[in-house]
């Protein structure tokens, strides 16, 4: 197999790209491009756009309209085959009549490769994958998560520069889902081809993830790295589905963005303002102070009540009604240390947010 010193990487670009069924616009107007060796996800909840756009990709859909460039050539109008993209699907598509081995030569034979080179090639494969005995074995004979690495090895075999994955670890419980995803993303990186994965998972997305494209009602909402658009979403929309947030609907005086008539230290997004804006929180940026004091430096305060603390193994989530009326979420550590130290139900607490962390996003809806 090819590795991420000698594999040529290729970049994508979707341009304009729309699909319409009848009067559903199921992607519109979509443009993003996709670097030479990078590791992008398709990210959204059910019926946002981002399988459709695989499929367009993959070429098992055509668009409506729009672009889409593997290296500078146009690929709209090429069947699937002619692509040479490798896909991973959602069921993983095994076929049960066939081994392991004859699974993974499939794309191989259908290239017309001789026996010998083939044996060769689905060995090297399923070394790969840490499934090198694994060739003589019926499909029925194994567990999700090494049907899942045997899809992948098919996929890989022909050694494409451009690999597609659907929702390729829904199947799979949530342990074992969280050891494919470094696996998946380490193997991604001694390949080094241009993958674009699909999930609705923001977990997966963050942690397999170069940059992360997130979908809503067919639309682009922000293209970004894991990292920039947990720090620096967009949108309301964008900040609930990366992380936990609670929102503070904000008033504007003399210049100043408000809360319950008090004015707040923020960061600078650089984020243009709406009519209406949020002030995010997040729940493990807000800390305790004491009770009733005033905030100082660059801090923001907040008082109210705790309503419900729930524990969750590794962490505690204090639920706390503010006094302007609005309810937020903190989250703390489960250390032994300060567990009896942390507020109960029904006690009042003031809550402190740096400047920093007090990021505002465009109200949605």
């Amino acid at each position: 197999m090819a590795t991420a010193s000698t594999t040529t990487a290729l970049p994508v670009l979707v341009q304009s790209l729309s699909k319409h069924f009848g009067e559903v616009r199921a992607v519109e107007d979509i443009t993003f491009d996709i670097r030479p060796g990078e590791f992008l996800t398709l990210l959204g909840p059910s019926g946002s756009g981002k399988t459709t756009l695989l499929m367009m990709i993959a070429g098992f859909s055509r668009p409506t309209a729009g672009s889409i460039q593997i290296a500078g050539q146009e690929i709209v109008h090429l069947p699937p085959h002619k692509r040479n993209i490798g896909m991973v699907f959602q069921n993983y598509a095994l076929f049960p009549h066939m081994t392991v081995g004859e699974n993974v030569a499939y794309p191989l034979r259908l290239r017309g490769v001789g026996k010998a080179e083939i044996k060769d090639r689905v060995q090297r494969v399923l070394d790969l994958v840490q499934l090198g005995s694994y060739a003589d074995r019926n499909i029925s004979q194994l567990s999700g998560g090494q049907r899942q690495r045997i899809a992948l090895a098919r996929a890989i075999v022909f050694e494409p520069k451009i690999l597609l994955m659907d929702e390729p670890l829904s199947a799979l419980d949530k342990q074992l889902r969280e050891t494919m995803q470094i696996e998946i993303r380490s193997l991604h990186d001694r390949l080094g081809m241009t993958t674009i994965s699909v999930t609705h998972d923001q977990r997966e997305a963050l942690t397999m993830s170069d940059r992360i494209a997130v979908f809503s009602k067919g639309r682009l909402a922000q293209v970004a790295t894991p990292s920039d658009l947990y720090e620096h979403p967009e949108s309301q929309f964008v900040a609930e589905f990366i992380g936990e947030s609670s929102f503070l609907p904000l008033e504007e005086k003399n210049g100043q963005w408000c809360y319950n008539g008090r004015p707040l230290k923020l960061a600078d997004d650089g984020i243009g303002a709406a009519d209406t804006m949020l002030l995010m929180l997040r729940p493990e940026r807000l800390r305790w102070t004491e009770d009733n004091a005033a905030a100082s430096g660059d801090g923001n305060q907040f008082t109210g009540q705790v309503r419900t603390v729930v524990f969750q193994g590794e962490s505690l989530l204090f639920e706390v009604m503010l006094d302007g009326g609005h309810t937020v979420f903190v989250r703390m550590a489960n250390r032994s240390e300060n567990v009896r130290a942390l507020p109960q139900a029904g006690q009042s607490v003031a809550l402190r947010l740096e400047r920093a962390d007090a990021r505002l996003v465009r109200a949605e809806g």
